[in-house]
């Protein structure tokens, strides 16, 4: 008969991610860990995970075994923690991977102002323009933006953002203006670091559906707030998050290009591993981070936010 012990061992040894850090998390030794675990290989006759001095990486068994019981196990431990702490505050610590603009949408000071909120949790942030794996990285939340959330995570979405062409007028002054798409393949486009063939293709919604076009430049950077930097400074034509420039629009320090052309309705999201109910100290940050997101008006909320009668 398998011992259900050594089942939630084999899902806290794959939450750590080594048996040397589950012994320590559960006060056993890294030996007897491993030694049960392949206990409970026997008793199921499949192998579920692979060893290395590295990492360890789940075999197909291991994941099925895992996706179909860490479920059922965080919520009886949340239940017993529940019954223990009652109305414990936040504590612990949470890993947050994010792009490396994060912090213009959440600054510094507002993660201070949560952590003087919550002294007893303590924040970690992996900033990256990398897509994070979260089981493999011990990552507790993830900043996503775009529909292609992996199956094995769930999410919560922010809110929206609009993505459109974007141009300085001195560009523009300088090079002319484009007056269709395929006109944009004669010009210089600021945009992520290129591919080996030395371009990059934009996928956009339209007038006739979505159209993709193969554009080029002399300057790529994987940062929005840098991309947004090149274009106020005259260095090509962007593809941007019209929330994030809408300032310099107004002003006239932007110009629209292309109206017709661009990303619509771009999700933004906090991805998470748990299925239920989250450690409090990841909760509470979600909730604080997705409120001052929404407030910094950078992105467009899910539903329209009411104005106060004049």
């Amino acid at each position: 008969m398998v011992d259900l012990n050594d089942v939630a061992l084999f899902i806290n040894v794959v939450k750590a991610g080594s048996f040397a850090e589950a012994g320590r998390r559960l006060g056993l030794p890294a030996n007897t860990a491993s030694r049960r675990v392949q206990a409970l290989e026997g008793e199921l006759g499949a192998r579920l995970m692979q060893r290395s001095t590295r990492r360890l990486v789940l075999t197909d068994a291991g994941q099925r075994l895992f996706s179909q019981c860490s479920e059922q196990l965080e919520a009886v431990t949340q239940s017993a923690l529940e019954v223990a702490e009652g109305n414990a505050t936040p504590s612990g610590k949470v890993r947050v991977a994010a792009p490396a603009d994060f912090f213009q949408m959440l600054s510094v000071e507002l993660v201070n102002e949560f952590l003087l909120a919550n002294p007893r949790v303590r924040l970690e942030f992996i900033l990256s323009d990398a897509r994070a794996d979260l089981l493999g990285e011990g990552i507790d939340v993830a900043f996503r933006i775009g529909k292609q959330i992996e199956p094995n995570l769930h999410a919560r979405q922010i809110g929206w953002v609009d993505v459109g062409l974007v141009a300085s007028p001195d560009y523009i002054e300088a090079h002319g203006k484009p007056e269709s798409l395929a006109d944009l393949s004669e010009h210089d486009c600021i945009a992520a670091p290129t591919n080996m063939a030395g371009y990059t293709t934009w996928r956009l919604d339209g007038p006739g559906g979505v159209r993709e076009i193969g554009v080029r430049g002399r300057f790529h950077v994987n940062s929005v707030q840098s991309q947004i930097r090149a274009a106020l400074g005259g260095l090509g034509i962007a593809l941007l998050p019209i929330s994030a420039v809408r300032e310099d629009l107004q002003a006239g320090r932007l110009m629209r290009i292309l109206p017709d052309y661009g990303i619509r309705r771009v999700g933004l999201y906090f991805v998470f591993l748990e299925r239920r109910q989250l450690p409090r100290a990841v909760s509470a940050f979600i909730e604080y981070a997705m409120a001052k997101i929404i407030e910094s008006g950078m992105i467009d909320p899910l539903t329209p936010v009411k104005q106060a009668p004049a």
